[in-house]
């Protein structure tokens, strides 16, 4: 193949990752809906593209012709946190999940963060075995973290290395 994906995007397959936009914010809420039994409101998303803090980016599809997904993560100093990451129903298992935690984990090595964590209810095994897939490991657990239905939130943790 002879050509290159530009600078802060990454291919799969016929999928695109690039930096989030306020213009994406309608279709994010709405695959967060979609996704996710207690959503985040759309105001916690309004912040995120003007941000310097945070990692915001979507994935494009022609399958499902918006956005096939997104993730949102933060660093502060030396620590990051993979704070959100959907991928819309019929995009699943087609390598957008796997792109979009390389992806933050990538930024997350660019900007010197040592710790990337994350959040996963404990019964979301597809979940599980995609972050262990990608170097995560779990730490702790938070009890009666998730709402509807209230179940345990497990900690992952990947430790980077510069």
């Amino acid at each position: 193949m002879g050509s290159r994906a530009r600078p802060g995007i990454a291919r799969l397959t016929s999928t695109a990752i690039r930096p989030g936009l306020a213009a994406d914010l309608p279709s994010v809420s709405r695959l967060e809906r979609a996704c996710y039994s207690d959503p985040w409101p759309m105001s916690a998303f309004a912040t995120l593209p003007d941000n310097p803090r945070v990692y915001f980016a979507v994935a494009d599809s022609p399958v499902v012709k918006t956005i096939a997904g997104y993730v949102v993560a933060w660093y502060v100093l030396d620590e990051g946190e993979v704070a959100n990451l959907a991928v819309a129903p019929g995009a699943r298992r087609q390598g957008i999940e796997r792109g979009l935690v390389d992806a933050a984990v990538r930024e997350a090595i660019q900007r010197g963060v040592s710790d990337l964590h994350l959040e996963v209810r404990e019964s979301n095994l597809s979940a599980r075995r995609l972050y262990a897939t990608r170097g995560f490991e779990e730490v702790s657990r938070r009890k009666g973290y998730y709402r509807s239905p209230v179940e345990d939130a497990l900690i992952l943790r990947r430790t980077l290395k510069p």
